[in-house]
């Protein structure tokens, strides 16, 4: 396996078909990734995507007696193994921090999720990490007004599950240009409302220059503006995760990507503090 580092986040690194372990910058340490689209395929082609040869579609089928196997064999490494020697991780990142179900697409558009989300309450139950470490679904938030995501999030909440929904635009012309959909702001609130009534939910937002240019000032001020329109239809967030460009795109037209200053972060940080959101920014 190779060394953990933030700036990699290969869902192969273990070896397996649905398990992987990761440095996240936002869980600040050791995160295990289930990966639901080992297929490549999302519904959504954000220009930063960092998933190799994605293409447009769902999650497959899952095979759930090998994800049961894969999950409950790197806990036993990382529990009773070298597996933090080995990788150099500091005694400070020696701890499992979350569970997180992300991977290489929209991880809502696997048919099993709710038969996913069952299994990995009885076997973290069984090694007494249920309720100790964070359970985090990473989400474009697209598909959370569908019936059967709607029963996996209810379950999800109550193992202490949280969302975090991405919203890295908040006009239909920045959302066309970096995440390559249609779609509109109210669209997308009608989705973190159907999110945010099941589980605790944190926006998630990816800062990037377009072709050198950072956020306009227009882009900037309608993201607040989402975010205060959330807070006043009653919709409760969690709060606020922002963050750059950490590793390489892989998608057409990457080019065109860069990171944006510290400073354009910071910005975006002030914005949702300024409502009295927990916000935390990652460079």
């Amino acid at each position: 396996m190779p060394p953990l580092t933030i700036s990699d986040h290969r869902r192969d690194s273990a070896g397996l078909l649905y398990v992987y372990p990761v440095l996240s910058r936002r869980s600040g340490g050791l995160s295990i990734g289930i990966n639901l689209n080992p297929n490549n395929a999302c519904n959504w082609a954000c220009r930063y995507c960092q998933v190799p040869d994605l293409q447009r579609g769902l999650g497959p089928l899952i095979d759930l007696e090998r994800l049961d196997v894969e999950l409950r064999s790197l806990l036993e490494e990382i529990a009773s193994g070298d597996f933090f020697e080995r990788h150099g991780l500091p005694e400070d990142q020696r701890a499992i921090r979350d569970i997180a179900l992300s991977g290489n697409g929209e991880p809502t558009s696997s048919k099993e999720l709710p038969e996913v989300i069952a299994l990995i309450g009885r076997i973290l139950a069984e090694y007494d990490l249920l309720g100790n470490i964070k359970l985090v679904l990473i989400s474009n938030g697209s598909l959370m007004r569908r019936d059967k995501v709607q029963q996996a999030l209810a379950h999800w909440g109550e193992l202490g599950g949280e969302i975090w929904f991405k919203l890295d635009s908040a006009t239909t012309e920045g959302m066309a240009a970096i995440n390559l959909i249609q779609m509109t702001p109210q669209t997308v609130l009608e989705n973190l409302k159907a999110a945010a009534t099941l589980c605790p939910t944190f926006i998630q937002t990816c800062v990037v220059a377009i072709r050198g240019e950072a956020p306009s000032a227009r882009e900037q001020v309608a993201y607040r503006d989402f975010l205060q329109r959330a807070l006043d239809e009653g919709i409760e967030l969690a709060g606020v995760l922002i963050y750059g460009l950490a590793r390489t795109p892989l998608q057409p037209g990457a080019e065109d990507i860069s990171p944006v200053t510290p400073e354009v972060l910071e910005a975006y940080g002030d914005a949702a503090r300024g409502l009295g959101l927990e916000t935390q920014v990652h460079l």
